[in-house]
């Protein structure tokens, strides 16, 4: 959460940080703000809204500089405003900083520098109060500053300041929040992730947890929490920069829908050899390794998390052993029962989720295998992570997670297929046909988005409605979360998603003339009882929309309206099934008028918790 964008050079600080920001946008547009080193003194421009705001806030005065941070920030001490917004500097402005995360102590840190230093703050924030501290803690060192507070500080955060009398320096630090450098040619820089630097660099650094960095036109020294120099390698970005843009769509999140096909292939086949068999060169479990564990946790947030419902059914089927998932901001906080019998599997798309990060760490620290699935080479979850699946989804940039989602999933049979197989608890006859079946999965998904008119035309006759049941059993139960999640997320639709089975169990009494339910039966197994569930609804004057596979029209009989998606195993329909879900959503919330790639409240990586 929040942008961070930082660069010293021989270039426009402002028309390269302004660009930066725009492409972090997906992590916090409450408000943006830019300060510059002008040699003499700091000149700050903040505004609430989106950076369109600042640009014009900036356009009519001629500003610029050879240095430079910039911030957009998703509001979480302080409501959204023009005080509130970074950059926050010191009582006499001659520091300014930008910060991604919480400071935990902040108020006591507050009450010394108002009781102690007589320090007036202007905003609401917590990241004012690293302004001040370092505003007191100065004696000509910058560097020396932000060492001295970051003694003083609990939390997480990710954080850059300049001081006027030193105007061709940044520091930086990083504590359990994303932070990169950039390596460029005569400049560098800083920033919360690598689409903001994709247009100037390709080399960078990661910087890991708890180092510092001192940032120059000539030069990125780290130093680690002993102060130590510390030699890192430099990464090598690969991303396309068109990966980033949207490619003549109207909104990302229609992009990446329609990447989805790509995204699944390369995830797949990339990792198969001539014999068919899945490669995982990330992962190094023996088959002892796998016969040790008695016991798996799927640990996950929001979109991820229902990720992991499908992933438990396809490991447990296919390696036999016990799976729970959990929602990452519960697991450390409950003492799970967890040692080295245990793999513990994190899945994040961006690999800097506060909360699964915190869980990994607690479940490494009590002797858990862990393997992540995320889709940020080098991130922090990865990082950390014993073992490493990258989804191979390309930068997403809508906050409303699409390509990320199929990819997790896709990732998930790949790993119950390699356990299984390599436990011996599949046959290899199961397992070449069911890699077959995946590898059919991207020209399938194809063919559901043709039917994309169709979908639009179904949003016209839907987008006014305020409530939504979405239901579902088996795999299609996971997916009715994630359809509901999308629907609300960027239409604000008050949408609801529960198992079929338990409707009765309370929910039906919701029901009434008129109600939309969306209806998830793609489970040949459990057609009749889905059937039997719309029945239900329909008694009480729901209105239904059916997901079945092609062969089953009997669901017409029952629904008002069905899509339909192409044959396959039950147990893969989550990568079909949740596509027309997506699309549904987005021609509902461009309908309404809504904010689409930027949906209100939202941010696309979750770094404080």
């Amino acid at each position: 959460m929040c942008g961070i964008v930082g660069y010293v050079g021989n270039g426009s600080a402002r028309e390269i940080i302004i660009d930066g920001l725009k492409k972090l946008e997906y992590r916090g547009y409450d408000s943006s703000g830019i300060a510059f080193g002008t040699g003499n003194n700091l000149e700050i421009r903040k505004c609430v809204g989106r950076i369109s705001n600042l640009e014009t806030l900036l356009s009519k005065e001629n500003l610029d500089s050879h240095i430079g941070i910039g911030h957009t920030r998703w509001a979480t001490h302080g409501a959204p405003s023009d005080a509130n917004a970074h950059p926050h500097s010191n009582m006499d402005e001659s520091i300014a900083i930008v910060h991604n995360g919480i400071i935990e102590n902040y108020v006591e840190l507050k009450e010394m520098l108002i009781n102690e230093h007589g320090v007036v703050f202007k905003s609401e924030t917590d990241t004012e109060v690293i302004a001040h501290l370092l505003g007191v803690l100065y004696d000509g060192d910058l560097e020396e500053a932000v060492w001295k507070a970051v003694e003083m500080m609990r939390g997480a955060y990710a954080l850059v300041a300049i001081h006027k009398d030193e105007p061709d320096k940044m520091i930086a630090v990083r504590k359990d929040a994303p932070l990169i450098a950039g390596l460029g040619k005569g400049c560098n820089f800083v920033a919360s992730d690598i689409p903001a630097l994709l247009k100037y660099v390709r080399e960078i650094y990661l910087i890991e947890n708890n180092e510092l960095i001192v940032v120059t036109a000539d030069d990125v020294k780290i130093y680690n929490a002993e102060r130590k120099p510390v030699t890192r390698e430099v990464f090598h970005v690969t991303w396309d920069v068109d990966a980033a843009e949207k490619g003549g769509y109207d909104h990302f999140m229609l992009k990446e829908i329609h990447e989805q096909p790509k995204g699944l292939e390369d995830t797949l086949v990339r990792r198969l050899n001539d014999n068919g068999e899945i490669v995982l060169e990330g992962i190094t479990m023996t088959k002892e390794d796998i016969e040790n564990f008695n016991k798996v946790y799927i640990v996950a947030c929001g979109t991820a998390y229902h990720a992991g419902l499908v992933g438990k059914a396809a490991i447990e089927k296919m390696a036999r052993i016990p799976v729970e998932v959990e929602v990452a901001s519960e697991f450390r906080y409950r003492d799970p029962f967890v040692d080295d019998k245990t793999l513990f599997i994190a899945i994040s798309q961006s690999g800097e989720t506060l909360d699964t990060l915190a869980a990994l760490r607690e479940a490494k620290s009590k002797g858990a295998r862990v393997l992540s699935v995320v889709n940020v080479v080098g991130s922090s979850v990865a990082r950390e992570s014993d073992d490493v699946f990258y989804t191979w989804a390309g930068p997403e940039i809508a906050v409303a997670s699409t390509k990320a989602y199929t990819t997790q999933l896709m990732c998930m049979y790949m790993i119950g297929l390699y356990m299984g197989l390599t436990k011996g608890t599949i046959t290899r006859e199961f397992y070449d046909s069911y890699i077959e079946e995946l590898k059919a999965i991207p020209g399938k998904l194809a063919k559901v988005l043709e039917n994309e008119g169709a979908i639009e035309n179904l949003a016209k006759e839907l987008y006014r409605r305020e409530h939504v049941f979405f239901i579902g059993r088996g795999p299609d139960s996971g997916v009715s979360l994630e359809g509901s999640l999308k629907l609300k997320e960027i239409s604000y639709i008050n949408s609801f998603a529960i198992a079929a089975g338990e409707l009765k169990h309370g929910t039906i009494a919701l029901i009434e003339q008129g109600t939309l339910v969306i209806a998830l039966a793609t489970q040949d197994k459990l057609f009749e009882k889905m059937l039997s569930n719309i029945q239900e609804v329909k008694a009480r004057g729901a209105y239904v929309i059916g997901v079945a596979k092609d062969g089953n029209k009997d669901i017409e009989k029952q629904a008002d309206k069905t899509i339909y998606i192409p044959e396959c195993i039950d147990e893969i329909t989550p990568l079909l099934s949740v596509v027309p879900l997506q699309l549904l959503a987005y021609y509902i919330a461009k309908l309404r008028g809504c904010d689409i790639d930027k949906p209100k409240n939202l941010a696309k990586s979750v770094t404080v918790e």
